[in-house]
């Protein structure tokens, strides 16, 4: 057998049930480990709430201000994953997984100088922006404390992608979980002053997110030392070495990957505003309604992680037949439980919104009757919204990323805003309106990946290999 039959050999199983076994077993610990996260910044919320009403929306506004810049360093590390999924599908052994790792741990440290710098000025910021000053302060002084977890969490993601990329999820959920304890803990113990330790209050919700974030980072590093097979190819072991052409390779892969993240997550934070101005009831629905799907959609966001390293190792071996079935795999995965989902949203409304509004309160009718029809909505966009995030991520397992931004854009953007803007205020929809929008741009993103995706696999994947990242594949080239 020649050495690419050998490399195509491994790029991925050769039946759909094994590979679809292959999808769920990378996907599940993935899914995990983002409702870890997202437990996380939930548990920060509710403990700044049960310090003040105060605190809490200084807490928020500054979160707000993070999120998007967090996104974009998340994403462009995120680039890692199919990179070191090509070199291993390629047959590249330690030391081209080990030159990729140094460029994400690298590029994590250029990130957060940057960032840093810009969330120093929190309060400057907020204030050049019309928010309350004595708001703006505080949310300064909260970032104090929460800036220093940028670089922790951008290095986790890093080491999250190169044991992803290795099919290794395990010890990331098993990290996650270990987190959301220590985090919850941290939290009342700075906030309160409990444990013989000081009462920092919305300072010590920061620092304990920070310390939270550092454990995170640290654990996975110690079992990619402690690891026999992960501790052989030293991954993250000092010194961190650059790498021209590797660093390249991440930032081209990696700069738009970021960018459409932030324009999905602009689009969502828009319509918060949109509903806004329509009132508190249909406010206080909108968030409920957001906060469910943003639940759900930690399925298909584990499933894409996933279809990513399973298409990234295929694509490395050079397989078109395999590219394809990996890919396929995980999408119908994903649009099956897009379906379960939205048919939860449509018949049991009243269950998943019963945690967040007391439904019995007749003060809270208003609210719930909203959300419910929001709901009807949101099980509609399931289907696209599920769709994207495994598209996109299927598209990245190739190094496609430059065209999904285009089609982000083109989409919530230029689809989706006008629709809501349009439906939410020049007629009598209102916030269903807005979310309508929400659905029409979640739509055009997923029918046009829908169509890159296919267009590929009629050209075989293969075809824009030099014009993407070439040296992530260098080894497969020479030996095709």
């Amino acid at each position: 057998m020649s050495a690419a039959a050998q490399r195509r050999g491994t790029a991925a199983p050769a039946s759909l049930r094994s590979e679809f076994g292959a999808t769920f077993a990378l996907a599940w610990p993935l899914v995990l480990s983002n409702v870890a996260l997202n437990v996380m910044a939930a548990t920060d919320m509710m403990m700044l709430g049960w310090l003040s009403p105060k605190a809490l929306a200084a807490g928020s506004l500054g979160f707000n201000l993070y999120t998007p810049i967090f996104l974009f360093g998340i994403g462009v590390i995120a680039a890692l994953s199919p990179i070191a999924a090509a070199r291993r599908g390629a047959g590249e052994g330690g030391d081209g997984l080990r030159r990729a790792a140094h460029q994400g741990l690298i590029s994590a440290v250029l990130l957060s100088v940057f960032a840093w710098i810009a969330l120093s000025q929190t309060t400057a910021i907020l204030i050049a922006i019309g928010e309350p000053e004595q708001l703006a302060r505080d949310a300064g002084i909260y970032m104090h404390g929460f800036q220093w977890g940028y670089l922790p969490s951008l290095l986790f993601a890093a080491s999250r992608s190169m044991f992803a990329a290795l099919e290794r999820p395990r010890p990331t959920l098993i990290v996650g979980l270990v987190a959301v304890a220590f985090n919850a803990l941290a939290n009342y113990a700075l906030i309160f002053g409990h444990f013989g330790l000081p009462a920092l209050g919305i300072f010590g919700s920061g620092l304990a997110t920070t310390l939270s974030e550092t454990v995170m980072a640290a654990s996975l590093f110690g079992v990619s030392f402690l690891d026999r097979d992960m501790r052989r190819l030293k991954l993250f072991a000092l010194p961190w070495r650059p790498a021209r052409a590797e660093f390249f390779a991440l930032w081209r892969l990696g700069l738009p990957i970021g960018a459409t993240i932030v324009a999905e997550v602009g689009i969502f934070s828009a319509s918060t505003l949109a509903v806004g101005l329509l009132g508190q009831h249909a406010l206080e629905a909108h968030t409920v309604a957001l906060q469910i799907c943003a639940l759900a959609f930690m399925v298909p966001l584990g499933l894409g992680q996933a279809a990513t390293v399973r298409v990234g190792r295929a694509f490395g071996a050079r397989d078109p037949k395999a590219i394809a079935r990996a890919g396929w795999c995980a999408y119908a995965l994903t649009v099956a439980f897009a379906c379960v989902s939205a048919s939860t949203m449509i018949f049991a409304p009243h269950v998943l919104i019963g945690p967040f509004i007391p439904l019995d309160r007749p003060e809270n009718a208003e609210a719930v009757a909203i959300a419910i029809a929001l709901l009807k909505v949101a099980a509609i966009f399931q289907i696209f919204d599920a769709s994207q995030a495994a598209l996109a991520n299927m598209l990245r397992g190739v190094h496609d990323s430059r065209v999904p931004l285009v089609i982000a854009l083109v989409g919530y953007w230029a689809v989706g805003a006008p629709v809501g803007l349009a439906l939410g205020f020049s007629t009598s929809l209102g916030p269903v309106g807005v979310w309508i929008g929400l659905a029409s741009g979640l739509a055009a993103v997923a029918a046009l990946l829908l169509t890159r995706w296919i267009a590929k696999e009629k050209r075989g994947f293969l075809a824009p290999l030099a014009r993407t990242d070439a040296p992530a594949v260098s080894a497969a080239r020479g030996a095709v």
